[in-house]
Formats: structure tokens, C-alpha cells, sequence
């Protein structure tokens, strides 16, 4: 008996202290969002859509639902919208396809799952849920993640689905930039590397952190990488420990940004190891982690987070981050950095 009592007070202990809510925070993605780039009607579209996730992914939380269901619900909801890059947004790789990665994680036992380079699956949240629950693999990739999501009874669609015209747009920018550089050299690996990187879009993910009523912490998170990758790159999205974690001990954590700096630096497991090792709130993690060590290394980006308690944070080092959050006493969605 006293080692299942260690054991619930290790992984549950925390969250069934007396400030125990329901909560869920969300990300759309993080970057060079700016008012001056979104008109008025995008704008509403945007807050819309990021309220109708935060609803869904709550409403799951009311009812009694689990934190896993609630923020799968949520990024549902932002990967089927045109607006986010995941899913129906997902940018173009450097061949003009799609390739999109996902991962999920619970805060309960640890357990998790990933995907990478998904090209059919309709919801990648939804296949590394199924890589969670029914898989003895933590990630899987490529082809035979759409093939594993297929037997699961997944939705398939064409590649194609996944189109949206500003994505389409930003992608013809960066391949006439490439070419144009290019011209007249041989177009080697670095400078295609510079190319991709210098352009607009490639900090765009969505991700959900919860905690339900039993005090179980979950956090996932889905993009479509960044626009013009090529070599099969994987970014942080699916990369538990660098853009998502889970701990009952310490926190959630979703991140969004520049996922090679989110992957060396160990971002989302980074935060929680400074609240559970050194005892310091989420907010003073997150913000010495993004505000200061990323900043220093030219690692632009941010993180939502949740509390065993239920508190929600947002931190971030860019100009804009579209976010969101609700708890039984306050619901916010935002976009810009001075909201």
C-alpha cells in the first residue's frame, strides 16, 4: 500500500490540491504577427476559430471528459481550419506537397505518441493519439505512419485537402526568391538551408495543454512544418521533450516557433524540469527559458503552458502568438503581443 500511495503522490498528488480546476490554453501559432498584417475580417475569422477550439476542447473538460479528449478536440478544431498551419493550413514543402507531424503526451503516466511526414492523414493529432494507445513506438514516420493511421480506421484524404491559396502564395514567394538566388550558381545545400529559413510562416503550429477534474495534465500539438522544407525535415512539433510535454509533477507545455533551437534546447521539457526540480511557478520558468536563454541564442518562438493547479500561461518572444485560454472563472483569446 505505501508504494501506491508514492506513486499517486508523485504523479497526482500535486493536482489534487484545493485550487484544483479545469482548464485548457491553446496556440495558433507564433511569428511576425503584426496588425498591420491581418485585416479586420481575418482577424475576426482568426479569434473565431481560435474561440470555437478553446469551446470544444472546455466543453470536453464540463462534462467530465479527460484532458487527452479535451485538447484533442481543441486541435482538432484549429486543424481543420484554413487558418492555422496544421492540417487544412498546413504549408508547402519545397516539392509543393504537404507533410505534417504531430505529437501528444499525457502528464498522468508519461506515456505518448508521435508523428512525422504524415501526407493522408486528415488529423495527425488523431494518429499520434492512436501511436499513444496503440502502438509499442513512441513516433512513427513517413509512409507507414499514414499507413498505421489507415488500419486504425483514421479518415484519408488527398494530399491535395490540405491546400489553401495564402499558403499556396507564400510558397511561390520563397521557390521564385530560391530560383532567383540560385541563378547562375550551382544551388547548394546551404543556401537552400538560408532560403528556407528566411521564410515567412515557419514558426506556424497549433497545440492545447488541459488539465481535467481529476488533476490529469495533457499537451499535444500539430503543424505543417515549415514552408519550403525539403529533405524530409522534422521540426520540434513532434519531438516530445523540444515542442511537447506532459508531467502531473510539473506541467504541460506546447511550443511553437523556430523548432531547431526548440529541439537542441529541450524547450518544453526544460520548463517543466525547472518547476519540478528547482520549485520555481510555470511563468518564471517559461519566461526564463523563451525571454532569455532562446533570446540569447537568436531562438525565436513561445510556449503555452498549464499548472497542476489549472493556471494557464503564455509566454512568448515575437511580435504576435495567436492564443487562448478558459477556466471556470475567465475565457481570452488574443493574437498580438500587446493584448
Amino acid at each position: 500500500m505505501k508504494k501506491v500511495f508514492v506513486l499517486m503522490s508523485l504523479f497526482g498528488g500535486l493536482a489534487m490540491a484545493s485550487e484544483q480546476q479545469i482548464a485548457i490554453v491553446i496556440h495558433g501559432g507564433a511569428g511576425t504577427i503584426k496588425r498591420e498584417n491581418l485585416d479586420a475580417e481575418q482577424e475576426q475569422a482568426i479569434k473565431q476559430d481560435l474561440q470555437a477550439a478553446l469551446d470544444a476542447g472546455y466543453a470536453v473538460l464540463k462534462r467530465g471528459g479527460d484532458s487527452t479528449e479535451g485538447i484533442i478536440a481543441a486541435i482538432k478544431v484549429m486543424e481543420n481550419s484554413p487558418y492555422f498551419n496544421a492540417g487544412k493550413g498546413a504549408v508547402y514543402t519545397k516539392p509543393g506537397k504537404h507533410e505534417l507531424d504531430a505529437s501528444i503526451m499525457r502528464g498522468s503516466d508519461l506515456d505518448a505518441g508521435a508523428v512525422a511526414g504524415v501526407s493522408f492523414t486528415k488529423n495527425p493529432i488523431l494518429a499520434a493519439q492512436q501511436v499513444m494507445l496503440n502502438s509499442p513506438h513512441v513516433m512513427l514516420a513517413g509512409s507507414g505512419a499514414d499507413t498505421f493511421s489507415k488500419l486504425k480506421g483514421l479518415e484519408q484524404v488527398e494530399n491535395s485537402y490540405f491546400d489553401t491559396k495564402a499558403r499556396y502564395k507564400a510558397w511561390q514567394e520563397v521557390d521564385t526568391k530560391t530560383k532567383a538566388k540560385a541563378k547562375g550558381a550551382e544551388q547548394d545545400h546551404q543556401a537552400s538551408h538560408e532560403d528556407v529559413l528566411d521564410a515567412e510562416f515557419k514558426f506556424g503550429t497549433v497545440g492545447a495543454v488541459a488539465v481535467d477534474n481529476k488533476g490529469d495534465i495533457a499537451a499535444g500539438t500539430s503543424t505543417g512544418g515549415m514552408t519550403y522544407k525539403a529533405w524530409g525535415r522534422v521540426g520540434d512539433s513532434p519531438v516530445i521533450g523540444a515542442g511537447t510535454y506532459a508531467d502531473n509533477r510539473s506541467c504541460g507545455i506546447s511550443a511553437t516557433g523556430h523548432g531547431e533551437f526548440f529541439i537542441r534546447y529541450a524547450v518544453a521539457h526544460d520548463i517543466c524540469a525547472r518547476v519540478r526540480y528547482q520549485n520555481k511557478p510555470l511563468q518564471k520558468a517559461a519566461e526564463e527559458v523563451i525571454m532569455q536563454e532562446l533570446n540569447s541564442v537568436g531562438g525565436s518562438g513561445g510556449i503555452i503552458g498549464m499548472d497542476p493547479a489549472g493556471k494557464p500561461v503564455m509566454v512568448f518572444n515575437t511580435p504576435g502568438m495567436y492564443r487562448g485560454y478558459k477556466t471556470p472563472k475567465a475565457s481570452k483569446v488574443a493574437i498580438y503581443g500587446d493584448e
